[in-house]
């Protein structure tokens, strides 16, 4: 049915619920960073992209494997290369430093802290970007970034259904397994990949969504599909929803995409506590003309009683951070 200029996707037939008592990890391309964005602004407890950016279902999977190994990185691991610096074939170039012991130091601090929180995870966010991968010819694996290394030393080619869906199936059995109140949303990136040429790029996204569609079924308790791809391909169907590279949504896009989400997946009385702490957080956003004055003092104390009233009623959200910097705020 039509609805002013938009017609309306179906609601998802299957799905769960987020709410602020979940600990939820975010993989995949930068659109997981957008929505991981926003939970993390509402107070959810977020692990967003620790290897950073991935845009493949096998680097992902991947990544997760090492999480769950409690894998750390050394000199000689595999992964690591030298091209102007040195990289992490596996990691985003935010991990890339001048020396190898800085590159892993970094690479290794996060995934303690990755480890730590998958150990807590009862809800995870996946999002593929492309079925395109690119295989290191040195030692024949998926890398999850190829750090403008010649593109000669990779070959590139698009996975099949059958494989994303085979690597998933064994990881999820394992997961479920030992977490059975575990729930695993999958979504599809609307952001063009323009370099694959756009027929192509559709080509991706169909394995892609065919491949998410049979591990939901097949596991209809545990994982389930949020249709980002759709709201922004078929509600959203106009360029101006799309900045002026005209491939990725604009704020405005991602805003709409956002609230879809929220509907579908936060409970009303979440949906109530989430506006409870834009509240907070717009107060906490303000900035003074006058720090040193006393109505800031004043609107400051009103501020940290807020905060702690908000803490009272809501102990599942950790504010201390907020409460912490209302205090160092007060005039001495």
């Amino acid at each position: 049915m039509q609805n002013g200029f938009i017609t309306p996707i179906e609601r998802p037939k299957s799905l769960t619920e987020f709410c602020h008592a979940h600990t939820i990890m975010l993989f995949g391309s930068c659109f997981a960073e957008h929505i991981g964005a926003r939970l993390a602004d509402g107070k959810f407890a977020c692990d967003i992209n620790p290897f950073g950016v991935l845009y493949n279902p096998m680097s992902i999977a991947e990544a997760l494997k090492q999480i769950g190994q409690g894998r750390s990185y050394s000199p000689d691991s595999p992964e690591l290369v030298e091209h102007n610096g040195w990289h992490s074939l596996m990691h985003h170039s935010s991990f890339s430093a001048p020396s190898v012991n800085h590159c892993i130091d970094s690479i290794n601090l996060r995934l303690n802290r990755a480890t730590e929180n998958w150990e807590k995870t009862d809800r995870l966010i996946l999002t593929f970007g492309s079925a395109y991968v690119y295989h290191y010819n040195a030692t024949g694996c998926i890398v999850g970034n190829c750090h403008k290394i010649p593109e000669r030393e990779f070959t590139r080619r698009r996975l099949t259904c059958d494989e994303i869906v085979d690597a998933y199936e064994s990881l999820i059995q394992s997961w479920i397994s030992e977490r059975p109140s575990l729930k695993i949303l999958f979504t599809v990136s609307p952001i063009r990949h323009q370099k694959d040429g756009l027929h192509a790029n559709q080509l991706s996204k169909a394995v892609l969504l065919l491949a998410v569609d049979a591990l939901v079924k097949r596991f209809p308790a545990h994982c389930f599909y949020f249709p980002a791809y759709e709201i922004m391909m078929d509600e959203l169907r106009d360029y101006r929803f799309y900045n002026d590279d005209m491939l990725h949504p604009t704020p405005l896009a991602i805003n709409y995409i956002w609230e879809r989400f929220k509907s579908y997946y936060l409970s009303k009385q979440t949906q109530k506590t989430l506006q409870e702490w834009e509240v907070i957080q717009k107060a906490l956003n303000h900035r003074p003309s006058n720090p040193a004055s006393e109505a800031y003092n004043e609107f400051v104390n009103q501020l940290i009683t807020k905060l702690e009233h908000f803490s009272q009623t809501h102990p599942e959200i950790n504010i201390q951070n907020e409460l912490t910097s209302c205090h160092t705020r007060l005039k001495k």
